[in-house]
């Protein structure tokens, strides 16, 4: 269970720098190229099977560690006040494991499954070196278009991030990494990295939905102010 989910963080890392590509204005070249260059490299495809196998061992313990703590106690206590004693996250992780195993589906679904198996647009154009291309740029702004897509993008992110807080640090120390001078500064980066991750990923989302038109470009209300933020950092 510690192994595969802090496997499946250096994933979350790859993942959210390739989709930061989102945010370059530039109509969505970088992120398709980003895109075809994850489809097409058969290091990358080989890679796939092993994030796969990651996913699967350990949604599969996480189910077989619950089956067998209901086991050991199959009588409830008659008084247990567990808020006593653990974090709310520690008591809950099955819940929150359980809405980002939906969102996860569905995000598989829409992106994943169509940019591997068809149903995409072409990028098209005058480039010959792109234009063949899958244009899932254009399907991540349809879908962060859809109202209730944004809201459960946005719901699983808040899940992963509570779901990092506590995996995070309790990995280490199923691992044996736990002494009392590292432990906190283990906790720390922990909080850091479930914090900074999950918020980023659910800018995703907001940012397409609160101030993009259809085509991906920034509404006239808020170019403006973009462009005096951009004026400002040069």
């Amino acid at each position: 269970m510690s192994l595969t989910g802090l496997f499946l963080c250096t994933f979350l890392v790859v993942h959210l720098v390739g989709n930061l590509q989102l945010f370059k204005h530039d109509g969505g070249t970088a992120f398709n190229v980003y895109s075809h260059f994850m489809g097409t490299n058969p290091i990358i495809r080989t890679i796939e099977w092993g994030l796969v196998l990651g996913f699967g061992f350990h949604i599969y313990e996480a189910l077989m560690l619950t089956r067998r703590n209901q086991a050991a106690r199959p009588q409830k206590y008659v008084s247990n006040h567990s808020e006593q004693n653990s974090e709310w996250t520690s008591r809950n992780m099955g819940i929150l494991g359980s809405l980002i195993l939906i969102f996860l589906i569905v995000h598989l679904y829409n992106f994943f499954w169509r940019a591997r198996f068809g149903g995409l647009d072409k990028i098209g154009g005058t480039n010959v070196e792109t234009r063949d291309y899958d244009n899932l740029y254009m399907a991540v702004v349809s879908s962060f278009h859809v109202w209730w897509y944004v809201l459960l993008y946005v719901a699983a992110q808040f899940s992963l991030g509570y779901h990092l807080w506590h995996g995070f640090g309790s990995g280490f120390q199923t691992l044996g990494l736990n002494h009392r001078k590292y432990t906190p500064l283990i906790k720390a980066v922990g909080y850091g990295f479930a914090v900074v991750v999950s918020a980023a990923f659910a800018a995703m989302p907001l940012y397409f939905f609160l101030f993009t038109d259809g085509n991906g470009q920034l509404t006239s209300t808020v170019s403006p102010l973009v462009h005096s933020l951009t004026l400002a950092l040069k």
